[in-house]
Order: C-alpha cells, then structure tokens, then sequence
C-alpha cells in the first residue's frame, strides 16, 4: 500500500465567511487557520497547501476575555535607537481591527515560507462589506 502526497494542482479550494462579531480572538484565530492550513480536510498533507480562502468580516466588534484589551501588547520597531513603540489591543483595534486578527492568525501557522503564503489566504474587513462575493463564500459556524 502506497502513501498518498496531496498534489498543489489537485487541491480543491472554497471560501468560508465568518463574522467575527462577539467572537473571542484566540477562539476565532484557531479555528481560521486550521481551516487556512486544510486541516479540517481528510486530504491534508503538512508540507503542501490543501487549505481554504477565509473571508472574516465585522473585524472590530471582536472580543477579548478579561483584561487583555488593557494588558496585551503589540510592539513595533523601527530599527532607531529608543525606536520601540508599544500598542495595547485596545488601541490597536481602535486604529486597525483586521491587524489584531491577522497577527492571531500568523501566530498560529508555520513560521516558513509555507505559512507566509497561507496567511495569503486570510481577507480580513472591517464592517460587513467584502469584495469577494462572486467567489460565493459559504458562512463557517465558529464554536465558542
């Protein structure tokens, strides 16, 4: 009996919506990169990207549990001395709500090129309005 390696040209790929409104982050950040990374398909093959485009609308109504809007930090630097520059999530949804659910999701794929390019696959919105709807993307049930 022989293995069977999925194939790039053999992948068949949809596009999943989800709404993020009440989601909490991690909660929603885990489940759209297994769906990014194709682990929820029986075809999935860890070197080779079987995963799905995942459409997340509604970016700036998302939850954080306890003090994490206050205590949860996001640094920036900009190669200066004295150049670190410190955002609370608090801030940074305030300023740009789809970047605090693309970092969620980057740090949940592979740290290689395999993962930059999956995290290619994320479109994330504010608001309801996407420009993707002539891929007619199915709605995807996020638990908790």
């Amino acid at each position: 009996m022989k293995t069977w390696n999925a194939k790039v040209d053999e992948v068949e790929r949809k596009w999943w919506l989800v709404d993020a409104t009440d989601q909490t982050l991690g909660r929603l950040a885990t489940q759209v990169a297994q769906v990014i990374r194709g682990k929820n398909k029986p075809t999935f093959t860890p070197n080779v990207d079987t995963g799905d485009f995942v459409i997340v609308v509604n970016a700036e109504k998302i939850k954080m549990t306890g003090a994490k809007l206050q205590q949860k930090m996001y640094y920036r630097h900009s190669r200066f001395f004295g150049g670190l520059k410190g955002f609370t999530a608090e801030e940074m949804i305030e300023k740009d709500p789809t970047f605090v659910i693309e970092e969620a999701v980057k740090g949940m794929l592979p740290k290689t090129k395999l993962g930059r390019q999956l995290l290619l696959k994320l479109k994330t919105y504010q608001g309801g309005d996407h420009p993707h709807a002539t891929q007619k993307p199915e709605a995807l049930k996020i638990n908790g």
